[in-house]
């Protein structure tokens, strides 16, 4: 899959984003109010973090990036 919804933790603003398969998105601006995600500890990216489905090498089984 490489459809996600990100949901931003600080106002819950909901947004469906394509995830690329060559490269991972460490940094997502919120549409709504403007912060800048990043991903949690331990978390290659911000679709593992906030989104509703994990990134592509990890929906694979391999590491992230």
């Amino acid at each position: 899959m490489l459809q996600s919804t990100l949901t931003c933790p600080n106002c819950g603003h909901v947004t469906t984003e394509t995830m690329p398969t060559d490269a991972c998105v460490y940094f997502h601006e919120c549409a709504n109010c403007h912060t800048v995600l990043k991903p949690l500890a331990g978390d290659c990216c911000v679709f593992c973090s906030y989104g509703s489905v994990k990134c592509p090498p990890i929906q694979a089984g391999k590491s992230c990036c």
